[in-house]
Order: C-alpha cells, then structure tokens, then sequence
C-alpha cells in the first residue's frame, strides 16, 4: 500500500475529541491515591505561599509605620517560614508525580506492546517499522508529564486562581476588577492560535516519524546501501527529510512561543493598570500603598497561573498529536483473535481437510476459490507452482494467520476458527525462509519456542538437524552471543538454528516454506537425515522450489489457478506429463 513509505504523511482517521482524554484517565485512575496526595500537598504548598503579600501588606500599612523592630522581626521570621514549607511540600509533590509518570509510562507501553504482538501480518507491511517504534518510545516519553503533572497541575493552577482570587478581594474589590480586566483579551488570544497550533504539531509528528522511519530502514539495509554505492544519495534524502522537519517543528514553535509572550505582556499591562488606578484614580486616602504593593503582587501572582495553564495548553496541545497516534495504534483492529467462547484445542493426531476454501488478500481479487482437499495424520504434502500461486497462503490459513473469506478448515474434525489460537499454534511448528534471529544467545534462539528445555534436549535437536558441528567450533559454543538478525551468521547457519527450534517445539504440524534455500547443497544431503527424524510422525507441508527435494513426500499438490490443478506422488505426477512434469523437467535440464 502506499503508506507503506517513509515520505507518506499519516493522516488521523478521525479529528481529536476529548474522547481520547477519557480514555487517558483510565492509565491515571490506577495511581489516584499518590495523585490525591500529591494535590493536598500542592494546596498546602499553596495556601503558605500566598501569604507572603498579605504579610508585607500589614508590615507596610503598619508595623514599619509604628517601627515596631520586633513585630517587624516576627513578621519577617513568620514569611520565610511561609516559604520554606510551601517549597518542601512542593519538592515532595514533585517527587511523588515524577513517579507517577514513570508509572503511567510503563503502563502505556506495556499495552502498546501486548498489543503490537496481535496485530495482523498486513499491519507489519502497511507500515514501515521506523514509524511503529517511535509510537512506542518517542510519543509515550511525551504525553508521560502530561497525563501525570498536567492534570493535577491544571486543577491546582485554577484552585491557586481562587485563592488569590479571595485574597484580592479581601484586599481591595476595585483594584481586583482592574486585575480581572485582562481576561477577555487573554480568551481571545488563545483562541487564536489554539487551532493552527494543533495543526502544526500534528504536521510535524508527521515529519518526526517519516524521518525515524527513513533511518530505521537505511540502517537495516546498510550493506545494501555500500554495494550499490548510495551513500551520497541516501544522504541527500535524509537530508530533504530533516529539513522537512525542520521546518514544521519551527513553525510550530513560532505558534507555541505566541502563548508564553502574549500572557506577559497582558500580565504586564494589567500590573501596571493597578498603579494607574491606585495612584491617579482613586485618592491615596481610599487606597493605601501597602495596598497597592500587596495588589500588584496578587496580580502578579494571579496571572502566574494563568500563564502556568497557558503553558500546560501550550504543552497540551504538542503532545495531543503524539496521544492521538497511540490511541490510533490502540484502535488498530487486531483482525485475527479468538472468537468469543473459543474453546482450547485439544492434542492433536494431524488430520487436516480444507472444505471449499476461499481466500482473497484484497477483496475482489481471490487467492484461493473452492479448495478442497484432505490431510491424513503423518502424511507428508509438497505444495509446488508458481510465484504468487497461493502455496504459503494455504499453510498461512492453515495456521490462522488469516482469516477465511469462505469454507471452513479442520484439524481432527475441530473447525481451527472455533478453538484458541494460543492451542492450535503452539502445536505448529513453521519453518520459513527467512530465518529471523534474536540477539542473545545461540541456546536463547533454539529455546524461543520451548523455555523449559534443557541443554541436552538443544544439543540433541541440533545435532539431528546437522546444527552442532558448526556451533561446537564457535568460541563459546552454545552461550555465543548473536547480533540482531544474526548477522554474524550466514544464511545457511540461520536457516539450520530455526530447524533446530522448529524441532525442539516438537510441533504436531510442520510446516517447511522454502526452509533449505539457503543451505548448499552438500549441507542438505547431511541436513535429509535430519529432516526425515523431523517429518517422522508428523503431518507436514513443505514448500520448496527446487523440486528434488521434495520426491519423498507421499504426496505433491501443483498450486495453480486459484485451486489445485495436479495431485499425486512424484512418479504419478510425471507420469501425467502435465504441469509438474514440465516444471520439474525444465529444472532437470537447467541443472
């Protein structure tokens, strides 16, 4: 699909709602309790440190007046206590919220995870990786503070509103209207740029995430990139790419930076309408200077808040685009899960039967029509044809990796569309071209598929598939540590450590897709025995194109035309003279 690019802007499916906030709520539900904490401490952190101007104000208005030294001491000793405890609750509350972040970090990524590891095959290929990790690691980091810090903050900003509000109220009513003035200018502003601001964040998520993507697949593709000499012009388009991001992530600062400034300058504007007021309107009589200092300090504090809320909007609106895109993730469709009341399969002999299936990747466009075919337990199929026939679409299906558009699949009479995927595939064992390797151990890859086995059941199983000898010269035998995708290994190597974990699982049903392609052959003539322990007992479809390795099988299905056009042993079918005679004639004379 197209998206399927790194210079393909995502587009959201539907436009932000606090809907998605609702949902946020449920990670910060879990830690209400050192949430509720935190909030009593900001209040009585609050509470201490509003009580420094109304101290001043009397001290002004009245104890240097008097010049009472000892009630001015007093008054001095009581404001850096004031001070003090508002900073070490404050200290505490942030150490507490700096854990609760963490924590909802945690949880987040753990559900995005568990998650990804249910997601379809087709999910994988729509997108590049590079775009799938930073929803991961980059916006989880980003949205952290403010489903943490944020909420409580806007709730504590808004109650230190309050508080001052009474205060000024208490102090002087006039000059409090002067204060609350600025606040229609204030709303009109931020109005203003709220929408263009959403926009350009989400514009430069996009960027971000084209630009993490394009790395991810240069740095797989490395080797790749110096055989065909693209150094300077894989450079060139990082280049575009980062430039492109650039760009949106200056233009949406310039919108972010509006907040901040605009906040001043009101703040500013309406600190200085105080003095105008309390100095040339009303008469010194009626307004005393201490009041005036204690006001414009209020007001000053009033308005700090206000920009603390401007700025958590500010920081709202940056990471809305980031929460969108993990909800986004989230709301993927898993596509293929139990059904509701899925019953786990039981052990199972192998008899498998294809009733009328049909399948089709695209709809409109049939990979399958009506097949039918049946499986007995132990019996051993080849499934040949031509690229894009449809031969790993059937062991797909088989394997529930799709879902069927028509008929019905049957292991041991059990519909596979009615039982748990976890018991019908941990009774499956898949061998595919690729062998993919984890970083770890050689012992850890062979183990994947079975945590309890022992060393000696790893040594036995590589040793039937011709895997010990090589693994046995290496440094640290069985403990040598692997890179990522093996690439300290060759291909062949890879290809007989997946044979030993697809053995050790001890599968009911193996599934073979092209599993020798990348073992020479003088290793596949020592690698038969192994594979003929590996089939003994089990029912088994091998996928291979170079035919002669698949003449024993007991039976060989020619994959043509939406269905199976030739059916039978290797000699039947040649005696037929039809597709797989010339198929397999036509490699005969190449070789």
């Amino acid at each position: 699909m197209a998206r399927n690019r790194y210079d393909v802007d995502e587009v959201l499916e539907t436009p932000f709602d606090f809907g998605h906030l609702k949902r946020a709520f449920v990670y910060m539900k879990k830690y209400r309790k050192k949430m509720i904490l935190a909030f009593f401490l900001s209040v009585i952190a609050a509470v201490f440190g509003l009580m420094g101007p109304t101290i001043t104000r009397y001290a002004i208005d009245n104890t240097i007046p008097n010049k009472d030294v000892k009630q001015l001491l007093l008054l001095s000793g009581l404001l850096v206590f004031t001070f003090v405890i508002s900073v070490i609750f404050s200290n505490i509350r942030s150490r507490i919220m700096t854990v609760v972040g963490q924590d909802i970090i945690y949880d987040i990524r753990k559900d995005l995870f568990a998650h990804l590891q249910k997601l379809p095959f087709q999910y994988y290929d729509d997108r590049p990786h590079g775009k799938i990790l930073i929803r991961v690691v980059n916006y989880v980091n980003s949205v952290s503070d403010m489903l943490s810090n944020g909420v409580i903050n806007v709730i504590l900003e808004i109650l230190n509103m309050v508080f001052i509000l009474i205060y000024m109220l208490l102090t002087d009513v006039r000059l409090t209207l002067v204060v609350l003035s600025g606040l229609p200018l204030f709303a009109i502003v931020m109005f203003s740029i709220k929408k263009h601001q959403r926009r350009a964040w989400q514009d430069n998520s996009n960027k971000s995430s084209n630009m993490n993507a394009y790395l991810q697949e240069n740095i797989m593709g490395a080797r790749v990139t110096q055989i065909f000499v693209r150094e300077d012009e894989n450079a060139a388009i990082f280049d575009r790419l980062s430039k492109k991001y650039r760009k949106s992530w200056m233009r949406a600062v310039i919108f972010s930076n509006l907040v901040w400034p605009s906040t001043d300058n009101i703040s500013t504007l309406v600190r200085a309408a105080i003095f105008a007021v309390g100095l040339l309107v009303l008469t010194p009589a009626a307004v005393s200077l201490g009041t005036i200092a204690a006001m414009t300090s209020y007001a000053s504090q009033f308005w700090q808040p206000i920009m603390n809320l401007s700025n958590i909007f500010n920081n709202f609106i940056n990471n809305i685009a980031y929460l969108e895109r993990i909800f986004e993730t989230l709301d993927e469709p898993v596509g293929i899960d139990d059904k509701e009341g899925a019953r786990k399969m039981k052990d199972i002999t192998g008899n498998i039967k294809f009733d009328d299936v049909t399948f089709a990747y695209e709809e409109g466009k049939n990979v399958l029509e009506n097949v039918s075919f049946d499986v007995k337990a132990g019996e051993s199929i080849a499934l040949v044809g031509p690229t894009g026939a449809g031969k790993s679409t059937i062991v797909s299906l088989l394997s529930r990796f799709y879902d069927l558009n028509g008929g019905k699949i049957t292991i041991d009479g059990e519909d596979i569309s009615e039982v748990t995927l976890h018991s019908l595939r941990t009774q499956m064992g898949i061998m595919l071209q690729d062998s993919f390797i984890f970083s770890g151990t050689i012992a850890d890859n062979i183990r994947y598929g079975r945590l309890d086995a022992t060393d000696e059941e790893i040594v036995k199983a590589c040793k039937t598939v011709c895997a010990d000898e090589f693994i046995s010269q290496m440094e640290n035998g069985y403990q040598t540590e692997v890179n990522e995708r093996g690439s300290t290994l060759s291909g062949g190597q890879k290809q007989l450590i997946a044979f030993a974990r697809t053995l050790l699982s001890d599968p009911k049903i193996l599934v073979l897709d092209e599993a020798t392609s990348s073992i020479d052959a003088k290793t596949e003539r020592l690698l038969q025995q192994g594979l003929n322990e590996l089939l003994k007992g089990r029912t088994s479809f091998i996928i291979a194109h170079r035919l002669s390795t698949i003449k024993n099988c007991d039976r060989i299905m020619f994959i043509n035309n939406k269905g199976i056009t030739e059916c039978g042993s290797h000699e039947e079918l040649l005696a037929k003279k039809g597709d797989y005679y010339h198929l397999y004639t036509s490699q005969h004379i190449a070789s």
